[in-house]
């Protein structure tokens, strides 16, 4: 019997500004009443089905912040402000400059084929606006109130699940009626998002309890470790690959390690028990790292076939967990799996079926692991992606796709869907030793879409000039107890590797601008912390990203996550 172990990544960076602790985007809330949900209920449906959940802490601590916010009607995300604006006559305009324009650049980035075009209530919205826009450039200020909410209402709605629509109050009522909400129909629909909002941590915590899924973690603010530890490790899967000035980042060790004891306390707090394994972010690997993920207690982590294939030559064609390499850890990493996930599959799910009928590429995806077993029956299929960017793609958000996939594992006995950790222990005393791990991750088996690039290596060498100005106020001991924590917390925030992933020309202007802006005001506010004036540099873009990239939906679609 094959084992199928699939692995959902959940990850979104903080994106609340340093200053106000207001949202600057709503990919947390819209993913949240979309994708996660929607995940924990095919799972709920299929009780039968086994699986691993990876969440990154930064991504739980923004749910987290919105379940407060629905709590107490303290609103720090545009979006829900202008949601829950009382009603005002028709001719007045309620928003100021700032609210209506963030509004309108905001409230159509969605794949239009499956989430604009389908709605009437909603296309009209976007004609609407084209029309206005059409004419002269004073137009646009004499959009009545009721446009802003009825836009702020429907793209809430045009981002819930399917699960959601099938169970809620409010929103199939809302997308039936079309437009003109109320003020009394809006808060009825931000009270029905507020409960999903605040249930859904507690929803995956009762899957694992129950023993039908794992919950994985990450380091806390999805850090690239590797290269906090070495920048010269990008150049083991990439020779030439170009280094920032700087020599590397400064107590690179320190940081990593205080990203995985803050996973595992993230951990345990929310779900009840330690994570047993840890997917690094962006399934980026190193030697160096893996000895700190060992010490640090994990049993398993993860990467690409990719980075098997730069390790182990020809016999990365072996799906099976690996041993690493010997003396990793003078002993402690012996205990350690390394699990490579199968990236043509992968990418089928992430890549290809959106494309397909739900039906057909449920059967299409069977046909693969049958195909699988009968050259191996013992075989370990690992199926590793983003678990909340790929089902924009899909019509009804996948889920005619994962309702026929689901079913029809739970009536294979030939196939058998596991936990990581389930993989782990059937496969231990049979695991092949690596016999060396090359860095890299699961993009292109190497770490090139965070360093070498001119924007990325500029940012690097802010960032390490940050954290020595960091070092020294820390152990100066002029700053008060207050003040270093927030120093630390702040610090953590910008070694997420989202902002190297966002910088250079592979993306669109529109999105680069935005994580660049919030990259640098993160930078400018911890200077601040540390009563220093931020250097110049600040106030300049590091990158406009590339004028053939295009948006795609709420968030770009990222290389091979999906």
């Amino acid at each position: 019997m094959a084992d199928l172990a699939f692995l959902w990544h959940m990850h979104q960076p903080d994106y609340r500004h340093p200053d106000s602790g207001e949202f600057r985007l709503p990919w947390v809330l819209l993913h949240t009443i979309k994708d996660y949900t929607d995940m924990a209920a095919h799972l709920e449906l299929h009780p039968s089905i086994r699986c691993t959940v990876n969440f990154v802490p930064v991504l739980l601590d923004q749910i987290e912040d919105y379940a407060e916010q629905f709590k107490t009607g303290q609103w720090r995300d545009p979006l829900l402000t202008i949601a829950a604006a009382p009603d005002f006559s028709p001719d007045h305009c309620l928003l100021p400059l700032n609210q209506s324009e963030w509004l309108l650049d905001m409230a159509f980035r969605c794949h239009a084929p499956t989430m604009l075009e389908p709605f009437a209530g909603y296309r009209n919205l976007r004609d609407h606006l084209s029309f206005v826009r059409a004419q002269d450039g004073h137009s646009i200020n004499y959009l009545a109130a009721t446009y802003y909410t009825d836009l702020a209402i429907w793209y809430l709605l045009a981002w819930t699940g399917e699960s959601l629509r099938r169970s809620g109050r409010m929103i199939p009522q809302l997308m039936a009626k079309g437009g003109n909400f109320t003020a009394a129909e809006r808060r009825a629909l931000l009270a029905e998002l507020g409960e999903v909002v605040g249930g859904v941590i507690g929803r995956y915590r009762a899957l694992a309890e129950r023993g039908q899924i794992e919950l994985s973690c990450t380091p806390a603010n999805h850090p690239l470790a590797p290269l906090l530890l070495d920048f010269a490790c990008a150049r083991e899967a990439l020779p030439d690959c170009p280094l920032p000035a700087a020599p590397g980042y400064p107590g690179g060790r320190t940081r990593v390690a205080a990203h995985l004891a803050d996973a595992r306390s993230s951990h345990e707090r929310r779900f009840g028990q330690p994570a047993v394994g840890l997917w690094p972010a962006e399934g980026a690997l190193s030697g160096e790292f893996l000895k700190q993920v060992a010490a640090a207690g994990f049993q398993w982590t993860a990467s690409s076939r990719g980075v098997l294939r730069n390790s182990a030559g020809d016999a990365a064609k072996t799906a099976t967990p690996w041993l690493p390499p010997e003396g990793t850890a003078q002993g402690t990493a012996d205990d350690i799996l390394l699990f490579f996930r199968d990236e043509r599959l992968s990418d089928l799910i992430g890549f290809e079926y959106a494309k397909w009928h739900g039906r057909d590429a449920a059967r299409h995806f069977i046909g693969e692991l049958k195909a699988i077993n009968q050259k191996d029956r013992d075989s370990l299929i690992p199926v590793f992606l983003d678990g909340e960017n790929a089902w924009e793609y899909y019509p009804y958000n996948a889920w005619y796709f994962f309702a026929d996939l689901y079913g029809e594992l739970e009536e294979m006995p030939e196939i058998r869907t596991v936990t990581l950790s389930q993989a782990a222990a059937a496969r231990r005393q049979s695991a092949p030793r690596l016999p060396r791990l090359v860095a890299g991750s699961w993009v292109y088996g190497t770490l090139s879409t965070w360093i070498g690039h001119p924007a990325k290596n500029r940012a690097w060498e802010l960032l390490c000039e940050l954290k020595l100005c960091a070092d020294r106020a820390l152990v100066s001991e002029r700053l008060a107890a207050a003040t270093e924590a927030e120093v630390r917390r702040r610090l953590a925030i910008c070694e997420s590797s989202d902002w190297f992933w966002w910088l250079g020309d592979d993306n669109p202007p529109q999105s680069v601008a935005a994580f660049d802006q919030l990259f640098r005001h993160n930078l400018r506010a911890l200077y601040l912390l540390l009563e220093l004036p931020p250097p110049a540099a600040l106030d300049h873009p590091l990158s406009s990203g590339g004028s053939s990239a295009t948006e795609s939906g709420g968030t770009m679609r990222r290389a091979t996550e999906n």
